[in-house]
């Protein structure tokens, strides 16, 4: 298998197993409880877990993107070509797609089926832009910071965005058109999606915007 080959393997599979945690763990946190706060709870945890293992994994095979607004981050980066980045976003919505049937399957549910849980408000655009930002940065940070430590970090920003953002942070727009075709818990209208994806992106340009203003000189002591 070429090296592309299996970049793009390895950006395809980690999005879909992302992608059947996040609906699979939505659909049977619902199952489980009545209660609102405790099934966000069982969405968020397996989330954060699974993003520290698939990270862990297949970041020496890919980077472990699995995010579209990760991906243009590390193309203006010119850590990946422009041609990468449109072949790794392909590979990230195809594999998000499948992980949606995944669970579905899983859950003896429909492989797919349009999503109605209606997402929209200024509100909630803020809570995806400061998600995906946040992310960006923290993920950029790290990366400077502690390069071995980005899994674990991924992992808790994600879950602690889960619930200090009122969107209960999408932050990648392959997960967010996933989630355009569950009804479940964890599931988005079909037609709220496009401004997700745009305020997602425009959350990453700026995140990185900010790391380069924060990280561009040479690690110093606190002190100095």
């Amino acid at each position: 298998m070429s090296g592309l080959a299996r970049r793009l393997m390895a950006e395809a599979l980690g999005t879909a197993l992302l992608v059947a945690t996040v609906v699979g763990s939505g659909i049977m946190a619902t199952r489980l409880s009545d209660d609102q706060a405790l099934q966000l709870l069982g969405n968020t945890l397996p989330t954060g877990a699974i993003l520290v293992v698939l990270i862990t994994i297949f970041a020496p095979v890919s980077g472990a993107h699995f995010n579209p607004a990760v991906s243009l981050v590390m193309a203006i980066r010119r850590e990946l070509s422009v041609l990468g980045f449109i072949a790794y976003t392909l590979a990230q919505c195809a594999g998000a797609v499948a992980g949606t049937m995944i669970a579905h399957v899983m859950f003896e549910q429909a492989p797919l089926v349009i999503g109605t849980t209606a997402r929209n408000g200024v509100h909630l655009w803020v809570s995806e832009g400061v998600a995906t930002f946040t992310l960006v940065i923290a993920i950029l940070g790290t990366l400077r910071a502690r390069p071995d430590m980005v899994p674990i970090v991924v992992g808790l920003t994600i879950t602690a965005a889960y619930w200090f953002t009122s969107s209960t942070s999408f932050a990648n727009p392959a997960v967010t058109l996933a989630r355009g075709f569950t009804t479940s818990f964890s599931g988005i209208a079909l037609s709220d999606v496009p401004t997700f994806v745009v305020v997602q992106f425009a959350g990453a340009v700026l995140g990185l915007m900010a790391a380069a203003l924060l990280f561009s000189d040479p690690k110093v002591k606190a002190n100095t």
